[in-house]
């Protein structure tokens, strides 16, 4: 059995990490007023994912680890309403939109699914 060595191993992580890149590359196109705006609580929130999973990962006990999958997918959640706004503006494409989407989707339930087992270790 592989045995998961750090953070970094996890592979809600390193997706967690795409998605950071993929919303850098769309809101770089945002206009320049939504800088302060949805440009910036968009990149927080996705950088917020990985690094609420590595925090919590980090601290080794499967209560506190919980709390911070909680947080990450919170800010999971919190993006998929900011990308929805951004489409329905005109931001990004329908399949920028979608491409977006499904990797939320993909990590939400990993996510899900790693806080199911977190609780049910703890």
């Amino acid at each position: 059995m592989n045995k998961t060595q750090t953070f970094r191993d996890l592979i809600v992580w390193q997706k967690g990490i795409d998605l950071v890149l993929l919303i850098y590359s769309l809101s770089k196109k945002f206009p320049k007023e939504e800088i302060y705006g949805l440009t910036s609580q968009m990149r927080r929130a996705s950088v917020a994912i990985p690094s609420n999973i590595s925090e919590g990962y980090i601290r080794r006990h499967p209560k506190e680890y919980a709390q911070f999958i909680n947080i990450a997918f919170a800010s999971g959640a919190e993006l998929e309403t900011q990308l929805e706004i951004c489409q329905k503006l005109g931001y990004i494409t329908e399949r920028e939109y979608q491409k977006s989407s499904e990797l939320i989707s993909e990590i939400m339930k990993m996510l899900n699914k790693l806080s199911s087992v977190l609780r049910a270790s703890s």
